[in-house]
């Protein structure tokens, strides 16, 4: 049996941080349960939004019998109510002979889906580590083996559709190996609008158009339609990253097709929130801290190291501040 549907849900309300885009340093007013300013929990009308979401998705067809989530702690306590729900559910069934009772659900903590952070000559911070995560919540799949985090000084959109396509194809394949039928992904508004885009095949010249919602706890649903004809996704060189950063061209984004193509049949539904539609999002240039260096040239060789350095005085931090929602 084939995965054959994805449902993308992004993070319920939560509260706000600010970054010194000179310094790089991360504040936040409330402190988080893990300790880091960027990875705040969500506010109570966040949690109030996770509660219906998780009674929405319970009555899902098909059901959801995967899980998949940023390990970002707003991305956990908007999903964790549907498993703990969906699992005690499933502790009171008594289901007859002729029954299939489904399995427990836990939660993969997937790097992959993690937030996104625009390019920068400081580093970015990083999601709490899985160990301290499976104290802070139940459900979590700790034998799960994670794709890899995005670089530390952040990247540039089409990085990100590059890291988001690499990341959902995994998962296709892993779900198609384990004959799972529908899985749930819990993310952040810009993997949500990635996602949108990489399941489609329909990357837009100017990333800032509004084709795929990204409300707080919005629901998007994505079907299996076929196999593609062109070869699935593979990793780039560095050089072919740069390319696509100045010039994102049709050929160049080949190189983000799936093996498998999927059409949107819902768009960041919230018609099942009592709030509606709340916090909408859209990408609003590539809210990089990095201009130009020393030769007047963008760093787009820089980015492509994750670790790499720089020197004091190689780089031009951007004076517009950047705020997510």
């Amino acid at each position: 049996m084939s995965l054959e549907v994805i449902y993308v849900v992004r993070h319920g309300f939560r509260s706000s941080w600010s970054v010194d885009h000179v310094t790089g340093t991360y504040t936040s007013a409330l402190r988080s349960p893990t300790g880091l300013p960027t990875d705040p929990a969500l506010t109570s009308h966040g949690v109030e939004q996770a509660e219906e979401l998780a009674r929405h998705l319970l009555g899902l067809n098909p059901p959801i019998d995967g899980v998949y989530s940023s390990p970002y702690y707003r991305c956990l306590q908007t999903i964790s109510p549907f498993v703990s729900r969906r699992n005690a559910g499933q502790n009171k069934a008594s289901p007859s002979q002729d029954d299939v009772s489904p399995s427990r659900l836990s939660i993969r903590v997937e790097s992959g889906l993690s937030e996104w952070y625009g390019r920068a000559h400081f580093e970015h911070p990083t999601s709490a580590p899985l160990d301290e995560l499976t104290v802070l919540f139940a459900d979590l799949d700790a034998s799960y083996v994670s794709s890899p985090a995005p670089r530390r000084r952040g990247e540039s959109i089409p990085q990100l559709y590059e890291r988001t396509a690499s990341c959902i194809q995994m998962i296709i394949d892993q779900c198609d190996q384990e004959g799972k039928k529908a899985v749930v992904i819990s993310t952040h508004a810009a993997v949500v609008i990635a996602l949108g885009r990489v399941l489609t095949a329909s990357i837009p010249h100017d990333p800032s158009v509004e084709d795929f919602g990204a409300f707080t706890c919005g629901l998007s649903v994505y079907r299996r339609q076929g196999v593609n004809q062109g070869r699935p996704v593979t990793g780039t060189t560095d050089s072919a990253v740069a390319i696509r950063d100045q010039a994102p061209n049709s050929v160049e984004r080949c190189r983000l097709s799936l093996s498998t193509h999927w059409k949107c049949e819902v768009n960041s539904d919230c018609s099942f929130l009592r709030g509606g539609e709340e916090r909408g999002w859209k990408f609003s240039g590539d809210e990089s801290f990095v201009e130009v260096g020393r030769e007047g040239l963008l760093l787009s060789t820089l980015e492509s190291r994750p670790n790499g350095t720089v020197e004091n005085g190689d780089v031009i931090s951007s004076s517009i501040g950047i705020s997510k929602l």
